[in-house]
């Protein structure tokens, strides 16, 4: 086995998502923070393992994998004892995939991204209402699929839940999750809440996201 470095920095939830994968396959690892704020993944040093200059970044022995999708899915595939966290089965691989995509494209772009780069990174002090109710209307998908399982992706812990719980623990500083509204939801985050290394691997970063988004003291308009 190579030797594994992480780069990235917990409030990420990419990041977050390959550090979940790394705990759940209890592989050893190297962590080396990556500040944002500072610029740090604009050096040349960074851009020569990432020219694309985003976190999360894995090297494995002298090779460099960015994506968190593509990290974790990697990971699994490379070290799992198992196919458990990402199954062989091309329907069961499909349906992980199409969670993950989901993933990517609604909850973590067009949601949470969406709002929280103008917050941070552009002093923007407002957000939509619209934007509200798109979070709001994302739960709602992810409670239909909860609707014949207690994971994303089927009756066990996949990649899927790794990664969307990183993002939901952070839309919930705009939308909180109702759970009158969303039972099956709720359920699933106290689950994927009592693992034993999510506070180290995800809950810790989420709080610090959350608490980092309401010190810019937001309004929403309609």
């Amino acid at each position: 086995m190579g030797k594994l470095v992480l780069y990235g920095l917990d409030p990420s939830p990419p990041v977050r998502a390959c550090l979940l994968t790394l705990k759940a396959l209890n592989l050893p690892y190297e962590y080396k923070v990556v500040n944002l704020m500072a610029k740090e993944h604009l050096s040349e040093e960074y851009l020569k393992k990432n020219p694309q200059h985003t976190v999360p970044t894995l090297e494995d022995d002298g090779h460099f994998i960015w994506d968190s999708h593509a990290i974790i899915a990697y990971l699994v595939s490379k070290y799992g004892k198992d196919d458990s966290l990402y199954p062989k089965d091309l329907l069961k691989r499909a349906v992980v995939d199409q969670r993950m995509y989901f993933e990517a494209g609604v909850l973590f772009q067009g949601g949470l991204r969406n709002i929280t780069a103008p917050l941070l990174f552009r002093n923007q002090t407002q957000i939509s209402q619209h934007q509200i109710d798109a979070i709001v209307e994302s739960y709602g998908f992810l409670e239909s699929f909860l609707k014949d399982h207690k994971y994303m992706a089927g009756d066990h812990l996949t990649i899927a839940d790794l990664s969307i719980v990183t993002t939901v623990t952070s839309l919930v500083a705009f939308a909180e999750i109702d759970a009158s509204k969303f039972p099956k939801l709720s359920a699933w985050l106290k689950s994927m809440e009592s693992l034993p290394y999510y506070e180290e691997a995800n809950g810790a970063g989420a709080k610090q996201l959350v608490a980092m988004v309401k010190s810019k003291n937001f309004t929403i308009v309609p």
